[in-house]
């Protein structure tokens, strides 16, 4: 499984979103399986709407899950660090979502209002 992991503004769209998630799976050269974020940011309208416009389906990660997955995490963030205690929402989130074992397979990538991070299960390693 691969999910895409999203940090974003409340100012960003849900196209803002999607363009850079789609950018982000052809810069990897896969698909994804699941658009995930913060929990304190998954019922912001852009994000649904993003991921509808992705056919994804939503992964909400709660605080101390996305806290747990920082250790895979390999950008920093001061905003991100200050606001939700890990160097990047996109890659933990993304990390968290895929499950115990997950690797980033893209490290964030930022465009100016959206973060995207792409991770593996284990399960999907070659």
């Amino acid at each position: 499984m691969i999910v895409a992991g999203v940090g974003f503004s409340s100012a960003a769209s849900a196209a803002e979103i999607a363009d850079l998630v789609r950018e982000a799976l052809a810069r990897a050269g896969t698909r994804a399986d699941r658009l995930a974020t913060a929990q304190a940011r998954v019922a912001l309208p852009a994000f649904g709407e993003a991921a509808a416009l992705l056919g994804l389906s939503i992964e909400s990660v709660p605080p101390e899950v996305l806290r747990s997955a920082s250790g895979g995490v390999v950008s920093c963030s001061t905003r991100a660090q200050a606001a939700h205690d890990v160097g990047s929402v996109a890659e933990a989130a993304a990390l968290a979502a895929a499950g115990a074992g997950a690797t980033l397979l893209l490290a964030r990538i930022a465009g100016a209002r959206v973060t995207c991070a792409l991770a593996r299960s284990r399960e999907d390693e070659p």
